[in-house]
């Protein structure tokens, strides 16, 4: 059984892992965080008090934009979809996050 990393290990790369989640179609929040630990194999859990500041501020800086609808259960629920300057923001952390991760794993290789 994996173990699951929680929030604070997600700093600094949760609005990379937001964008890449949306980067397969609107979701509303709970959805984002479902498919996120889904795509992580049940690895990286984010909490609601960290995911949604998240979606404020990549919304406010025009990376996500967002709508109400309703839900596969039919309730209310804002979903969010990635922009243009979304999809740009990503392929830029997706850039430099390979050069760190590579880096990083230049220098535990030895």
């Amino acid at each position: 059984m994996a173990s699951t990393t929680n929030s604070d290990q997600l700093h600094g790369t949760l609005d990379m892992l937001v964008l890449k989640v949306l980067d397969g179609g609107a979701l509303h929040g709970y959805a984002i965080a479902v498919r996120l630990e889904r795509m992580s194999n049940e690895v990286l859990s984010v909490e609601e008090g960290s995911l949604y500041p998240a979606l404020y501020r990549m919304e406010r800086r025009g990376w996500l934009t967002s709508a109400w609808g309703k839900t596969e259960t039919g309730r209310r629920a804002r979903f969010y979809k990635l922009t243009k300057a979304g999809r740009a923001q990503l392929d830029a952390e997706t850039a430099s996050w390979m050069r760190l991760t590579t880096a990083v794993a230049n220098v535990l290789n030895g």
